[in-house]
């Protein structure tokens, strides 16, 4: 288990780090993608996937994982510090995408320019096969409220969830 020193030095650590040209830094993001789970009544270990969703790119997650893309180093730390359920949808995130834009014919419009040149490098949709095998998952829902929340999560402006709420959600799941 991360104690609360760890769980601040790991977010203050994403303060600052850039976020693929959006409009707000890796911490700001993580934390208002957590803000939206809340809002959402997500239970406390969506929440803590959706603050965890890019954790595999903070310094200390990727340098660990080297080579890795971001939703597999951010699960295999996840798999280590938090719960199988909460890895899987940090793990499928991504893919939650690909999965989304072969579904939704209007969600490829929501995307973000920077969000739909990634979509390209990762796969662009999902085929009909894929997502059938992505929707047969048991918490194939939690990965696409997750990749929504992350969408929702670049507003300079939006709130953001306290890291006081963070630590309290964590040491719930974790109790």
């Amino acid at each position: 288990m991360l104690s609360r020193d760890e769980l601040h030095d790991l977010f203050e650590g994403l303060a600052g780090l850039p976020y693929g040209g959006e409009a707000v830094d890796q911490r700001t993001h993580a934390l208002q993608a957590a803000a939206h789970a809340m809002a959402a009544g997500a239970d406390d270990e969506l929440v803590l996937a959706a603050a965890f969703h890019d954790v595999g790119r903070a310094r200390q997650v990727a340098a660990r994982h080297r080579g890795l893309p971001h939703e597999q180093a951010g699960a295999a730390f996840a798999r280590d510090h938090l719960t199988e359920r909460s890895a899987w949808a940090i793990e499928q995130h991504v893919a939650a995408k690909r999965y989304l834009v072969a579904v939704d014919p209007a969600y490829h419009d929501t995307l973000s320019p920077v969000s739909v040149r990634s979509l390209r490098v990762q796969g662009g949709p999902m085929s009909p096969e894929e997502a059938a095998a992505f929707e047969a998952h048991e918490w194939s829902a939690d990965a696409v409220a997750l990749r929504r929340w992350d969408d929702a999560a670049k507003d300079p402006e939006g709130a953001v969830l306290a890291m006081a709420e963070l630590v309290a959600a964590y040491e719930r799941v974790m109790a």
